[in-house]
């Protein structure tokens, strides 16, 4: 799928212009401010009134958030309610939910617990089941590992992996953690400011980056490297 315009205005001022292509996994990278959560919100069809939106896209799907289009937000601690059962928090059949567990890797009798009852990791793949409950063509993932460690970090993005060569949607990755990026993504997008800067495949921009912005990212990303899978 090809965006082939995503503009988004606050008044007369412009807050994003971008264009990018996701081809299988894209990651959208930048320092805080530079874009990536008005993106995500756009594509949502989340965006505040007050801003306007031109959005170009060329896909065989529609843009449909809960159906075409699934989210998986960055803290899978806030991300459900903590006073509900698991099972109670999907809107799809209890044969589907053991589906999707099962995808997941998590064992049904967590469907009977509430979330506080669960840790990091077992919480973000009920996120990421709830998230593909639906079968979407384009999974949204706004840092989805920054609020869990290391190891499970690891987990989850090898998870991530198998999962989208299992079901085949697309995946947009927002995150400012290259590293992360590096490890789920194919292509890589840089933007600063609201406008890309740099854009290619993962290995060629990683590896060889010929603005100086991305050079900066990476050197201060791979300088506090946690892990690599």
């Amino acid at each position: 799928m090809e965006i082939k315009k995503l503009t988004i205005a606050l008044q007369s001022e412009i807050l994003l212009d971008i264009s990018f292509s996701i081809n299988s996994s894209l990651a959208l990278v930048g320092q805080s401010g530079s874009g990536k959560s008005l993106t995500l919100k756009a594509l949502l069809g989340m965006l505040p009134r007050d801003m306007s939106l031109d959005l170009e896209c060329s896909a065989d799907f529609e843009l449909v958030a809960g159906k075409s289009v699934a989210f998986i937000p960055q803290n899978p601690f806030t991300a459900l309610s903590p006073l509900t059962k698991v099972y109670k928090q999907f809107f799809v059949s209890q044969e589907r939910i053991k589906e999707l567990f099962d995808s997941v890797a998590l064992s049904h009798n967590l469907l009977e617990r509430f979330p506080p009852e669960l840790s990091g990791g077992q919480l973000q793949r009920v996120v990421i089941a709830m998230a593909l409950s639906n079968k979407p063509k384009l999974l949204l993932l706004d840092e989805p590992t920054t609020a869990l460690d290391p190891e499970t970090r690891v987990m989850i993005i090898n998870l991530l992996k198998v999962l989208q060569k299992e079901e085949g949607f697309k995946m947009l990755f927002v995150t400012h953690d290259i590293s992360s990026a590096e490890n789920l993504c194919q292509d890589i997008c840089v933007i600063k400011e609201g406008k890309v800067v740099e854009s290619g495949v993962m290995d060629e921009v990683i590896h060889s980056p010929k603005e100086e912005y991305t050079k900066i990212l990476i050197a201060a990303n791979f300088a506090n490297r946690e892990f690599r899978v």
